[in-house]
């Protein structure tokens, strides 16, 4: 008698429609804050003509969408997510739209351009954690880390495109990079909201999508039904709820590990990178010249993103995050050793190659790990302990060049990762993520999913 053993092949993402749906409609939001996140320091120092002011509106946005970013979790987890994400991008065409009618006017001042940031910095505290856990709506754990990384291959795509494309557009004129943005944003809003009708169908016949489309003869990984994902009985006490997403994630050895490291990190890195672009635009660069800065890394990234299914299915998550921490902390320090475009453009390239299979592999197991209904408050809170100190980042770099030159503040800069890297090296609960196929039952040992 023989007997067969038929070895399930992993979901496939290309044949799960809604989750195309739910990529197509972040990818057009994260374009618009990509053109958004190039123009406006480089506006405002052509504005104002003072890196320090320009530092104050990059700082002001983030603390914004940091405290926002707070109510944002509650709100994720109280309503649907997916229509959550519909009224986002809603707000964000009409954001968008005025900022472009403030350009075609010529009416863009170191103020305008300050509220202008605000604004969009609440737009997306309050409205991109729904986005970002209503994956978990449409994708099953086992596909979860290949979902990750394809959003890092996207995100890749953007930081390419979105450097050249913006400098491209504000040589022509900021109305242009505000009337590009309003279309990204409305395209958000119909595909949004073409996945909120797939999830009603869902609803009217939970038979037929009761779960997450797999391959064909592949057991399907139960789905969370659009009654109970997004929404559900709100508590009368807000803080309540979002102090239970911090003790829950402070809780979990396996996951807060991460959080002091991601913070120094994500404020050591982006702070050298926003004294290289705002070092280069003093020097006399064209924005287009900037753009290819951006795009060099974008390209990078975009390589990195290729190889990242590979290794976050077979090189355990914590390998992948100290690699990644070390050779960002190389690169920062190295930024400080060249001044041309196209030096810094290679390091920095060297220097984000492996951020992609980092990302993908952390981002992935806390999806899988972290319960549903928690999700967004979860989400929330890891986005602001990771970016709680980037507000710093911009007042680094502008009062950094002002008083100090661009040598001494990339050297603080390299210091912090230096520093997050040494973190992440001695933290045990970091160092023993596993590989995609363990992360279910690893998550599983440190509480109830």
């Amino acid at each position: 008698m023989t007997s067969e053993t038929t070895v399930a092949a992993p979901p496939s993402l290309l044949r799960n429609t809604r989750y195309l749906t739910w990529l197509i409609s972040d990818t057009s939001k994260g374009l618009a804050a990509a053109l958004f996140s190039f123009a406006v320091p480089l506006l405002a120092l052509i504005i104002t003509n003072d890196p320090a002011r320009a530092g104050i509106i990059g700082a002001v946005g983030l603390a914004v969408r940091a405290l926002t970013t707070l109510a944002g979790g509650v709100i994720a987890d109280r309503y649907r997510r997916i229509a959550l994400m519909v009224l986002g991008s809603s707000i964000g065409v009409a954001i968008a739209g005025s900022f472009t009618l403030l350009a075609l006017g010529d009416a863009l001042t170191f103020m305008t351009l300050l509220i202008v940031a605000v604004l969009l910095a609440a737009r997306t505290g309050f409205f991109d954690v729904a986005g970002e856990s209503a994956l978990k709506e449409v994708v099953p754990d086992g596909a979860m880390g290949r979902a990750q990384a394809a959003n890092q291959g996207r995100d890749a795509v953007l930081q390419l495109a979105g450097g050249p494309l913006g400098g491209a557009l504000l040589a022509v004129g900021g109305w242009v990079v505000g009337a590009a943005m309003t279309a990204c944003h409305l395209i958000a809003a119909i595909t949004a909201w073409l996945l909120g009708r797939s999830s009603r169908a869902a609803e009217v016949n939970p038979t037929a999508e009761a779960r997450v489309p797999a391959d064909p003869g592949v057991p399907d990984t139960p789905a969370a039904t659009p009654a109970t994902a997004g929404a559900r009985t709100p508590e009368p006490n807000a803080l309540a709820e979002l102090r239970a997403g911090f003790a829950w994630l402070l809780s979990r050895t396996d996951l807060r590990g991460v959080l002091l490291v991601s913070t120094i990190i994500n404020l050591g890195f982006n702070a050298a990178i926003t004294t290289v672009v705002y070092g280069l635009q003093q020097d006399g660069q064209s924005p287009a010249a900037i753009g290819w800065v951006s795009a060099g890394a974008g390209a990078a990234m975009l390589l990195g993103a290729v190889v990242a299914p590979m290794l976050v299915s077979r090189v355990p998550a914590g390998v992948l995050t100290i690699v990644g921490l070390t050779v960002a902390a190389v690169g920062a320090y190295s930024l400080s050793l060249v001044d041309s475009v196209w030096a810094i453009t290679a390091v920095l390239a060297a220097s984000v190659l492996a951020v992609p299979a980092l990302n993908a592999a952390l981002m992935g197991y806390f999806m899988v790990a972290t319960p549903s209904e928690l999700l967004g408050r979860a989400n929330s809170a890891s986005m602001v302990l990771g970016i709680g100190a980037m507000p710093l980042g911009p007042l680094i770099a502008g009062f950094g060049l002002a008083w100090i030159g661009r040598e001494g503040t990339i050297a603080i800069c390299a210091a912090l990762c230096a520093v997050a890297a040494l973190l992440a090296i001695t933290n045990r609960g970091l160092r023993a993520l596993p590989a995609e196929s363990g992360w279910t039952a690893h998550a599983a040992r440190f509480g109830t999913r």
